[in-house]
């Protein structure tokens, strides 16, 4: 099947090659230079995240388990769960992202309880001296991002001697802003990326468990024109899954004065964005609503074959 006549009906029988075929259609491979780059921005907030607390909640890792933190970027997960006294292997494959992790254990005091590993996905991680296992517990944290989802599920779940957890996109992909579509009245593309792996582990043999996990995101602005811009460079890169060309067109003439309507105050401005910059002086006057599966599974035992 040429790929670019590939529509997901979720109906295979095949659920990991219909995956790869997904992939193959959404978008290249993950660059390690790009995450690198961005490593120089991509921060890690000090402050709660409501996303964070959630995931570490969920996965109720017990006192002094050691856990393996795959696609670990500069320490979501590996900073607050070194702090808790848990040792901590990082891995990621960005050099950029473990760098800037690097740093910061070492301002919190914690470098002594994190391990840096550069793995990717694709690695041959007993190669690599990540033998089955080695771990307690092995966590995905939104970065399952590659071709072959049931060799990634089955890597990570072969690390874990107690379980394992991982989360994907549920619904509206994290980098759409649902109120903005509907507003427009664009229909939203939607990811399926957890049910593909939640069937994929079933056909592995587990017996995986899923939670939600929502939370919101502000993007602010210095004036009308720059949200104006931003938006619409959302709308272009996303809108044409789901939306006829004439309808995207409609959404960006409508799109200055619906945005002008909705700007308010941001009462956040001046503070830390996050992102190496300040909270700008305006933001939407509603957050843009954010789903993730949490999906977490039993690697204690082995996987059953019939399931």
């Amino acid at each position: 099947m040429a790929h670019d006549d590939f529509t997901p009906l979720l109906i295979t029988t095949d659920w990991n090659g219909e995956w790869k075929a997904l992939q193959e259609r959404r978008r290249p491979p993950d660059d390690a230079a790009w995450w690198d780059k961005r490593a120089a921005t991509f921060r890690t907030h000090d402050a709660p995240s409501a996303y964070t607390d959630q995931f570490l909640a969920l996965a109720a890792i017990q006192p002094g388990e050691t856990v393996f933190d795959m696609g670990c970027g500069n320490g979501a997960l590996a900073l607050p769960l070194a702090a808790a006294g848990h040792p901590v292997i990082a891995a990621d494959f960005s050099r950029g992202m473990l760098n800037d992790l690097a740093a910061k254990a070492t301002a919190r005091g914690v470098e002594d309880r994190i391990e840096r590993v550069c793995l990717s996905w694709e690695d041959d991680w007993a190669a690599a001296g990540f033998e089955a296992n080695c771990v307690d517990v092995a966590l995905a944290s939104r970065s399952v991002a590659t071709a072959d989802l049931g060799a990634a599920l089955e890597k990570l779940s072969s690390v874990a001697r107690r379980q394992a957890c991982a989360t994907l996109t549920t619904g509206p992909s994290p980098h759409v802003d649902v109120t903005v579509f509907e507003g427009l009245g664009l229909p939203v593309p939607k990811s399926f990326d957890y049910l593909y792996a939640l069937l994929a582990l079933t056909e592995l043999g587990y017996q995986p468990e899923l939670r939600l996990i929502a939370s919101e995101r502000i993007r602010s602005y210095h004036n009308v024109e720059e949200a104006v811009v931003s938006l619409a460079a959302m709308i272009e890169k996303h809108a044409g899954r789901t939306a006829a060309p004439g309808q995207i067109a409609t959404a960006l003439e409508q799109l200055p004065a619906w945005v002008a309507e909705r700007l308010v105050p941001n009462e956040r401005a001046g503070a830390d964005d996050g992102h190496g910059s300040t909270e700008k002086a305006l933001r939407l006057r509603d957050p843009r609503p954010v789903q993730w599966a949490f999906l977490a599974w039993d690697t204690s035992r082995p996987p059953h074959p019939a399931w």
